[in-house]
């Protein structure tokens, strides 16, 4: 049996759900595959609904603690406890696992499902998504050194144990190499990937959004959450007062509701918050003129979030507010979709979109069709999911002959 552990899976509408599920469905044409995974409760404050679909792959919902608002203390108390959760499972499962694939929360899951894993001799893939303990202990700049030291130990443990390790950037990839002193031949570089398909088939629909009567339209759309920056926008969004424009605020989250409050301060400021159902983020997109995709200074350099794909597979322009030498920064300028400012800066980011707003509505439909050629290029589904597959299928095949039971 493939085993794949999960933090998060359908119907929760995030990333990492999405890509348990495509390797799921694609694995279990050739094998026994089983998902494990803790109740859904990404993003904070998202109505769920039944999941109704029949899955071609046996999945089963684990007990343990989840925390989707933002709470470090409850976040590692989640992580913590879905590991010793999914450790009991491989205890009590294990002469049925044949190799595990391990998405789930740093640093706790991953090490209580690894150090099991490595008792029974059963190899493990695991597909980083962030760096840590350095993604949290950069936010405490006084204690945070002493922390990470100690976390760190734990990172290196997990990561040199792994069969496999699956970096979403070729800097990630590097900087794992260089700070756990990893091989090079353990890691493998797979972007996370959107389904292209779910993205406008019909050509026709590319570069359609706001119809005459509908204002200029600004559009963030993703988890409304402490790290999104989403005050960032409305801040820059009523610098000066933008006309003939409005912002809208898609998604869910922790601080949507500290959001909604930041807005009502400036009424005159046409601002709109969204909700965004399961499956509805392609339509959505298509109402936005221009993409805004804040990101928090010292947040993780080595990682493309979700969103970015999504955005440029709406073939739409993007302003991000993100550092020099971030992998976002990369990909725009080297896709040539749209502008970069400093981050946390509203008066720069103010001035960028008013220069959005005078461009003309063609140059705009050009910035996003080269985004969304780069990312067919880049961040398929097609083409990255197979490359995953190709990953593991040695593994599993090896694995499978040595332990036919």
């Amino acid at each position: 049996m493939v085993l794949i552990i999960s933090a998060v899976f359908p119907p929760e509408p995030v990333v990492s759900a999405k890509l348990s599920y495509d390797l799921a469905s694609e694995l279990s044409s050739r094998y026994n595959v089983k998902v494990i995974s803790p109740r859904p409760s990404r993003p904070f404050g998202f109505k769920f609904e039944p999941v109704t679909e029949k899955y071609t792959f046996k999945h089963k919902v684990i007990e343990s603690y989840v925390c989707p608002q933002s709470s470090h203390l409850g976040r590692l108390r989640e992580s913590y406890s879905f590991g010793k959760a999914a450790r009991r499972y491989i205890i009590e499962n294990r002469d049925e696992i044949s190799v595990i694939y391990l998405i789930t929360w740093p640093l706790f899951a991953q090490y209580y499902v690894v150090r099991e894993a490595e008792k029974h001799h059963i190899p493990v893939i695991l597909h980083v998504q962030d760096v840590y303990p350095e993604s949290l202990t950069n936010k405490y700049p006084i204690c945070g050194s002493i922390i990470n030291r100690i976390l760190l130990l734990v990172d290196k443990y997990t990561l040199k144990n792994s069969e496999a390790i699956i970096a979403i950037s070729e800097k990630m990839g590097a900087y794992l190499i260089k700070t756990r002193r990893i091989e090079n031949s353990k890691i493998y570089i797979i972007p996370n990937w959107q389904d292209e398909t779910s993205f406008y088939p019909q050509e026709e629909k590319l570069g359609s959004g706001r119809t005459g009567d509908e204002p200029f339209t600004f559009m963030y759309l993703g988890n409304i959450g402490p790290v999104a920056g989403v005050e960032l926008l409305i801040d820059a969004f009523t610098y000066d007062g933008l006309e003939n424009s409005r912002l809208v605020i898609a998604g869910s989250g922790s601080m949507k509701a500290d959001a909604i409050k930041r807005a009502r301060k400036n009424q005159e400021a046409k601002i709109e918050f969204w909700d965004v159902p399961d499956g509805k983020v392609a339509d959505v997109q298509t109402k936005a003129d221009v993409l805004l995709l804040p990101i928090r200074k010292g947040i993780s350099i080595s990682s493309i979030p979700s969103k970015l794909p999504a955005y440029m597979f709406s073939a739409k322009p993007i302003i991000a507010s993100v550092e020099n030498g971030h992998d976002i920064a990369n990909v725009i300028t080297n896709s040539g979709c749209g502008w970069l400012v400093k981050p946390e800066n509203e008066k720069e980011l103010a001035s960028k979109m008013r220069f959005a707003l005078s461009i003309e509505k063609q140059k705009l439909y050009e910035m996003g069709i080269k985004g969304r050629n780069y990312a067919l290029e880049n961040f398929s589904k097609q083409k990255n999911l197979q490359n995953l597959v190709q990953i593991l299928e040695p593994i599993i095949s090896r694995e499978i002959a040595e332990n036919p039971n």
